[in-house]
């Protein structure tokens, strides 16, 4: 009986052995089975390609989808809509809004006046056309844009890069009509830049001039366009054409003996004073922002008055003198369409448009942001153009935002593009009636304001926080700076554009690439640099490409692989470990891959069967996958190699690790 007893008890545990291995190897199977393998996105043909890649390029905004299913009286309205978006929004207006937009466009108007006359003498131009500016483009502007906030006219920066430009090919004070003429020219173009880049939906373009690079060439704009002024705050004559700091400097102080005014000198140094210090009680408290804004025609009007009850202008203070009187004469028959000039206007106007653009587009996107409400760039930039287009026409100059008015208004409480127009009634008014009076204003208050308002330009905050961040991009922005201060306003422009255009170079063509450990506990795998935690599988080595690999970058992805695997190979002998067997390279950060990229990962496979090292892919894109497909490299290095993720990929390396965890 005993052992009958023992024999059905041996044969029950043997039973249930067999059971426990029966159901671990199922378990292993059915793990094994329900592997997720990459799905081939189903192809498409050659036009339904190239029609995806152009609206995600050009229309990822669908500006269309308004016009879904609508009656065509209704798209007609939508389409004049889009056109005025004034015609929209007006239809809300209410006097509560009009009062915003009333005081704010009073209060910008005060601080525009004294400052277009003074950014018309850094273009070398008649005050007259700085006021000219701030009346026919904002109309324009008020009907066409998408901005609440954005106040338009005349800008530092661009007045100055227009001035250098132009001077460069002809002589403002020996060849004054065509000077002006050329400098309509070049606005019109500007304009049909502008709104093309907008009709053509290009505005990302103006995306590849780097945040870091604009901070630079504006901070260094902003020290050229002060020192520029010393001409006028020191009352210095005879003055340098040159706008890098050492010949300034050098024109400065040849001229101490002789050159200086001391009445000049004690107009603007005071004047001066009491505009920063009025920015500076503005920036203490919010809410005496009117104090900066209404304190340059303050300035302006004191000054005047002063000059005139004393006339220092027989002491040498250097006045403005005349002011032509009355609204803007056309232009039309002054711009050159034939003739040597043309090309120049072209190539002068395209350079300042897009600066004037990528200005504008910054300050409406920061502002709408404050609002939280969307403007459309591309609608923003014909809106531009058109304006510069009319502009050009009506005796203007390059108008663009300009961020000191932006930031009065918004802080005045515009509701409304309205502010726009209300500024430029006043402009209106004070060329129709109020220009004679400003003949006794002297050049130093002009100086004095200038200097104020590009003060905020510098931004020693956003240059901290950019090395902070990137110190290639503090490279960019220091490039920009000390090439505009040293050289000139084109060369801080060249050089901006330049850096910007090679670090976008060095990220394509030296992409990142990352050594993966897996996550103690978890069938996560990531950066072991990131995660010093992360611990190696035995011989295999995990490799992440963090970019798209292409003809640019296809040779560098192989070559670093190879060299990841090379010192690989020395640690694990070093270290007397099991020796590499498998290379798996995780592809979900490879959004894209074109032949030269193949054909780099043919060469890597073919290296890596002569040191009998199997290629594993790891969850490669739609686009990615299907180009392996449509290469036949899938096939090369069989469909089996391919996994969705890195840990399927290692428990197909290594299974007893899988069935552990099991």
């Amino acid at each position: 009986m005993d052992s009958m007893s023992h024999s059905k008890n041996e044969e029950a545990e043997t039973k249930e052995m067999d059971i426990r291995s029966m159901s671990s190897s199922r378990r292993y199977v059915h793990s094994a089975r329900y592997l997720h393998k990459v799905g081939v996105p189903p192809k498409q043909n050659l036009f339904q390609e190239f029609k995806a890649t152009v609206r995600e390029t050009f229309f990822a905004d669908d500006p269309l989808r308004p016009f879904k299913d609508q009656p065509r009286s209704r798209k007609f309205v939508l389409a004049t809509q889009a056109i005025f978006p004034i015609l929209e929004w007006g239809r809300s207006y209410s006097w509560r809004k009009f009062r915003g937009d009333l005081i704010s466009g009073l209060t910008i108007a005060s601080l525009c006046i004294p400052q277009d006359i003074g950014y018309a003498k850094l273009a070398y131009l008649d005050p007259q056309y700085g006021l000219y500016s701030s009346f026919v483009p904002p109309l324009i502007y008020a009907f066409m844009g998408s901005s609440r906030d954005i106040a338009i006219g005349p800008v530092a920066v661009v007045s100055l890069l227009l001035g250098t430009m132009l001077s460069d090919e002809l002589d403002p004070v020996q060849n004054k009509p065509e000077y002006l003429r050329l400098a309509f020219t070049a606005t019109f173009f500007a304009g049909v830049t502008q709104a093309t880049l907008g009709f053509l939906r290009l505005g990302f373009l103006i995306e590849f001039l780097s945040h870091a690079a604009i901070v630079g060439f504006m901070g260094g704009a902003a020290v050229t366009i002060a020192l520029q002024q010393l001409k006028g705050l020191l009352g210095i004559k005879n003055f340098t054409k040159d706008t890098d700091i050492i010949s300034v400097m050098k024109s400065v102080w040849s001229n101490v003996e002789h050159g200086w005014n001391w009445q000049t000198i004690v107009i603007g140094v005071s004047f001066l004073s009491f505009l920063l210090f009025a920015k500076y009680i503005g920036k203490r408290n919010k809410k005496f922002f009117w104090v900066p804004a209404i304190a340059p025609l303050i300035s302006v009007v004191l000054s005047t008055f002063f000059v005139f009850i004393t006339h220092a202008e027989k002491q040498g203070v250097v006045i403005v003198k005349h002011i032509e009187k009355g609204i803007n004469p056309s232009s039309v028959n002054q711009i050159y369409f034939t003739g040597e000039y043309l090309v120049k206007g072209m190539r002068i106007g395209v350079i300042a448009g897009m600066i004037a653009l990528t200005e504008a587009a910054a300050i409406g996107r920061t502002f709408a942001a404050m609002k939280d409400y969307q403007i459309d760039g591309n609608k923003e930039m014909v809106a531009l153009g058109t304006m510069n287009i009319v502009g050009s026409m009506t005796s203007c100059y390059i108008a663009t935002g300009s961020f000191s008015r932006s930031a009065v208004n918004f802080m005045a409480g515009c509701e409304t593009a309205v502010s726009n127009i209300v500024m430029s009634c006043v402009v209106f008014l004070t060329l129709e009636f109020i220009t004679p009076l400003f003949k006794y204003t002297p050049n130093a208050i002009l100086a004095a304001i200038i200097i104020s308002a590009v003060a905020g330009l510098l931004d020693f905050e956003a240059a901290i926080l950019i090395w902070k961040i990137d110190k290639f991009d503090f490279l960019a922005c220091m490039g920009a700076f000390l090439g505009t201060v040293f050289s000139s306003v084109e060369i801080g422009l060249l050089i901006a554009v330049i850096i910007s255009f090679a670090k976008i170079l060095l990220q394509v063509t030296r992409p990142r690439t990352a050594i993966l450990g897996k996550l103690p506990g978890t069938t996560v795998y990531r950066n072991i640099q990131q995660y010093p935690e992360a611990t190696k599988v035995p011989g295999i080595l995990i490799v992440r490409v963090d970019s798209a690999i292409y003809f640019s970058n296809s040779s560098y992805v192989r070559e670093r692989i190879l060299r990841w695997l090379m010192d690989e190979e020395e640690q694990v002998k070093a270290e007397c470990q099991s020796t590499i067997q498998f290379l798996i390279i995780e592809m979900s950060p490879v959004t894209d891959i074109d032949t030269s990229g193949i054909h780099a990962l043919e060469e890597l496979h073919s290296s890596l069967q002569k040191k009998n090292i199997q290629l594993i892919l790891a969850n490669p894109g739609p686009v990615v996958i299907e180009k392996l497909h449509a290469s036949n490299f899938a096939n090369l290095i069989g469909d089996d190699k391919i996994f969705l993720t890195v840990a399927d990929a290692v428990s197909s390396c290594s299974p007893k690790p899988v069935q552990e965890q099991v």
